[in-house]
C-alpha cells in the first residue's frame, strides 16, 4: 500500500497493517452504504489513521471493493489540500479531512489504475472502459467508452492522457488520446 503526495496536503496519514489495538475516538467506514455492497467489509479493508490540519485524528476503514490483488490500494493527495483519496481493492473514496463524515465514492468501479496530472489539477481513475477525472471542484468529467475491455499503457503527457484499448471488431489494440481539460477523446477501440 502506498502513500502518493503529488498535490499539497494539509493532513498526514499512515496505512496500517490491520485494525489498531487502540483506535482513535473518531472512526469512519468508507464507502457509505452502497446498494448491493452491504457486506463489502467481509472482503477485507484498508485501515489508515488520518491527522487533519485541524481537528482530531481519525481512523478510516476502507472496504475492499474487489478481492483482486492487481487493483490499486493506497492513499493519494487531492487537488484540494484538505481532501484525501483512499483506494482499497478498486473502490476510491475522496474524504474531506476537515469533515470526514463527508465522502464521495468515485463513480468508477472498479478503479484499475490511479494517475495524477498536477498540471491539469486532476486525479484520474481508470476503469475497464472509461476514465473519471476528479479536480478541486469534484468530478470534472468522465470519458465516453474508450475500449471494449481493458486499457493499457496509460500515461499523462502535458494536457493529455494516452493509452491503448481493445477494438473487438478489428481484434486489435488501438491507441487513444484524452484531452484532460474536457474528457473528450480521439481514437480508442470502441466505436459505437
Amino acid at each position: 500500500m502506498s502513500l502518493t503526495l503529488s498535490f499539497p496536503a494539509d493532513w498526514k496519514a499512515q496505512v496500517l497493517t490491520g485494525p489498531p489495538l487502540i483506535a482513535p475516538a473518531r472512526q469512519f467506514t468508507y464507502p457509505r452504504a452502497v446498494a448491493g455492497e452491504e457486506e463489502a467489509l467481509a472482503r477485507g479493508a484498508m485501515y489508515a489513521t488520518v491527522k487533519p490540519a485541524t481537528g482530531g485524528e481519525f481512523l478510516a476503514t476502507c472496504a475492499r471493493g474487489f478481492a483482486d490483488a492487481s487493483l490499486p490500494n493506497g492513499i493519494w493527495s487531492c487537488p484540494r489540500p484538505q481532501e484525501i483519496c483512499l483506494v482499497s481493492g478498486g473502490y476510491a473514496c475522496v474524504v474531506d479531512t476537515a469533515a470526514p463524515e463527508q465522502a464521495l465514492l468515485v463513480p468508477q468501479r472498479p478503479v484499475t489504475e490511479v494517475l495524477v496530472s498536477v498540471e491539469a489539477g486532476l486525479l484520474l481513475f481508470a476503469g475497464f472502459h472509461t476514465v473519471v477525472a476528479y479536480g478541486a471542484g469534484g468530478v470534472a468529467w468522465q470519458t465516453k467508452k474508450l475500449t471494449w475491455e481493458g486499457m493499457t499503457g496509460l500515461r499523462v503527457e502535458g494536457a493529455t492522457l494516452h493509452g491503448v484499448g481493445w477494438d473487438m471488431m478489428a481484434d486489435k489494440e488501438v491507441p487513444f488520446v484524452v484531452d484532460l481539460k474536457t474528457g473528450e477523446h480521439i481514437g480508442g477501440g470502441f466505436k459505437g
